[in-house]
């Protein structure tokens, strides 16, 4: 297993990209457009939404504290602004401290790793790519996540959704699956263990224990992202073993 080790300077080169990439599509798409990829929402709702969650986003990693901030208010546009201005505010000021991150201060995180406002460049950087392909469908014209971007959102959602118990389903799986994306020159083993999940190393799957992969699934990075995000199905990748094991992998 490889995997990428990003940089608070690679995901926010990322953020530089997907944002505008974003914002074009949600001016392009009239206000009540459907969003195909999130049931139930509009384009309005999907730009209010990233909105939301940049300005959630900035309290965290200026609060200086480790502990959970309290959360303003969502679904709020302020009088005169535009849903996509709105958006556009919140993200030049979550760029903004970002630029000046300390990696390494504290900031509260969901997840089961240190409180540290490195988390955050890394999560904005994925939420955001994944959203602005749901924009992008949403006007039929949907392009693939950049691979290395790709490829280390599938790590996020191994290393971090995954062990944070954010499953779309409950259930109790058992057995390793394999995931390869030859694109980004990546691939994954985990061990599903009940409601538990270990992403292993090379190193572990050389111990005693039986590592035979009950299911491997390859495509490229991008559809390996947005299969696990439940934005695609993994009928679009290549499987082969069970695929009752894929539903332990779904988030998003």
């Amino acid at each position: 297993m490889s995997r990428l080790h990003g940089t608070k300077d690679f995901w926010i080169g990322a953020l530089r990209a997907e944002g505008p990439a974003f914002a074009a599509a949600v001016a392009e798409a009239p206000p009540e457009t459907p969003v195909l990829s999130c049931p139930g929402w509009t384009i309005n709702d999907l730009t209010v939404h990233l909105g939301d969650v940049y300005r959630w986003v900035h309290i965290i990693v200026t609060s200086g504290t480790a502990s959970l901030p309290e959360r303003p208010e969502r679904g709020l546009v302020p009088a005169g602004l535009t849903p996509l201005e709105y958006w556009q505010q919140a993200y030049d000021r979550l760029m903004t401290a970002f630029d000046g991150l300390d990696p390494e201060a504290p900031a509260w995180n969901w997840a089961p790793q240190p409180k540290k406002a490195g988390f955050w460049p890394r999560r904005v950087a994925h939420e955001t790519a994944v959203h602005r392909w749901d924009a992008q469908l949403a006007i039929a014209a949907g392009e693939p996540i950049e691979a290395k971007l790709a490829a280390d959102g599938v790590s996020e959602v191994l290393d971090t959704w995954l062990p944070a118990g954010k499953r779309t389903a409950t259930g109790s799986w058992h057995g390793v699956v394999h995931l390869s994306a030859p694109d980004a020159g990546q691939e994954w083993y985990l061990r599903l263990r009940g409601e538990g999940v270990a992403l292993l190393d090379t190193a572990t799957i050389l111990d005693h224990d039986d590592h035979h992969a009950r299911a491997e699934v390859s495509g490229t990075a991008s559809d390996l992202l947005l299969a696990l995000m439940g934005r695609i199905s993994f009928d679009t990748l290549s499987v082969t073993g069970d695929r009752g094991l894929l539903n332990g992998l779904r988030t998003g």
